[in-house]
């Protein structure tokens, strides 16, 4: 193969990576005409509820509504580029779609993000963050077992070995 040839086949990825379009981006960046955005926290399992923060981005105040399922949770204004935090409660086991809508006089409900939260925690609220007794751990059970196969396994090698190679008399006594 040609010098040439090897140096345009090693080019090729770097010119792929340099001239095609570039896929989408993981994490998006907020809209910049959105006049706040929303972020949630992770659900506390204590207590039920996610903790929602709200930033305002612009130099003015604005208005915003929370929704949990096309309800209602909070409303009021975040001031000029300052965040307000809200909590929303999740019952134990549903998955609910939490809205932040912006609020104006010329567009009233303008939808700025939503994101789905599920509790599936295991214990719920009031209870300790331990998990109960179920026995003793299935890896301790395993090496005992090979442990006492080991045991075993020695005894009869001794054994054989006290035994084998036998040593025979020269002749009849």
């Amino acid at each position: 193969m040609r010098i040439g040839t090897r140096l345009v086949l090693a080019a090729l990825p770097v010119g792929a990576v340099l001239l095609l379009p570039s896929s989408a981006e993981a994490w998006p960046l907020p809209d910049r005409g959105d006049p706040f955005t929303m972020t949630t926290d992770k659900l506390a399992c204590g207590s039920g509820s996610v903790r929602v923060t709200l930033r305002n981005q612009t130099p003015q105040l604005a208005r915003f509504d929370l929704r949990a399922d096309a309800t209602s949770v909070a409303t009021g204004s975040i001031p000029a580029r300052k965040q307000v935090v809200r909590t929303v409660r999740i019952s134990r086991g549903t998955t609910r779609e939490i809205e932040a809508y912006s609020v104006t006089d010329t567009h009233p409900d303008t939808l700025i993000d939503s994101t789905r939260v599920r509790n599936d925690c295991a214990w719920g609220r009031g209870h300790s963050r331990r998990l109960p007794y179920t026995g003793p751990p299935s890896d301790l059970l395993g090496k005992l077992a090979t442990g006492g196969g080991l045991v075993v396994m020695g005894g009869i090698m001794w054994w054989y070995g006290s035994v084998w190679p036998r040593s025979v008399p020269d002749g009849p006594r």
